[in-house]
């Protein structure tokens, strides 16, 4: 996790939206799928990881 990027506060709150869906899911029993949110978790921090390392390309242009 210490390579991780840095979140958005949109992107915090959809990760936070996910994790509590799983939550809920993981409540109504042990077995039920969650590995579409686990993707969907995945996804975010990915497009957060290209934004990082565009900004990184960027600051090192100037």
């Amino acid at each position: 996790m210490s390579n991780d990027p840095k979140l958005t506060a949109g992107e915090k709150a959809k990760v936070g939206w996910y994790v509590a869906r799983m939550c809920k899911r993981g409540i109504a029993s042990e077995t039920v799928y969650q590995g579409d949110l686990e993707r969907k978790v995945d996804r975010v921090i990915d497009k957060a990881r290209k934004r990082a390392e565009k900004n990184a390309e960027q600051a090192k242009r100037k």
